[in-house]
């Protein structure tokens, strides 16, 4: 009896997984990650408006940060402007990716890290976004940012 509970909790959590946390395709995998470098090049200009092209331009949109939820694409972009209002306030951005799984064939999620270089006190900290699928581009539909430093 043992034996076979124990086998049938085995089995579930290798069956979760590996539908919860399946691997993305290549093509989509470096899509993605094309969406970052793209935000990361447009953070490095003071850019702010070619880095929330990378955001889906909807309501359904949610950044969640210290400060709470912030919904819609707009409240995001003002967000933003907000909290970094010149490019020394914006610093120099590094993303590093930790991890990319599909959710479903037009979702997914990724967790990472990024790294702000400024003159008076650099940040880093912890991402995870997910990602939908929108007439054959991948968008952020939600981006959960925590600040270590």
């Amino acid at each position: 009896m043992i034996k076979s509970t124990l086998f049938s909790v085995i089995a579930f959590f290798i069956t979760f997984q590996s539908y919860s946390q399946d691997p993305i395709s290549l093509k989509d995998s470096l899509d993605i990650m094309k969406v970052m470098k793209i935000q990361e090049i447009a953070w490095n200009n003071g850019d702010i408006d070619a880095f929330m092209e990378g955001y889906l331009k909807s309501e359904e949109l949610v950044f969640s940060g210290k400060s709470g939820p912030v919904y819609g694409w707009g409240n995001t972009k003002k967000r933003y402007y907000i909290s970094y209002p010149n490019t020394q306030v914006m610093g120099k951005l590094k993303f590093t990716v930790k991890k990319i799984r599909s959710i479903s064939l037009n979702s997914a999620f990724l967790i990472g890290e990024y790294y702000l270089k400024r003159t008076t006190q650099d940040s880093y900290g912890h991402f995870t976004l997910l990602w939908k699928k929108v007439n054959n581009n991948w968008l952020i539909i939600s981006d959960h940012t925590s600040a270590v430093k």
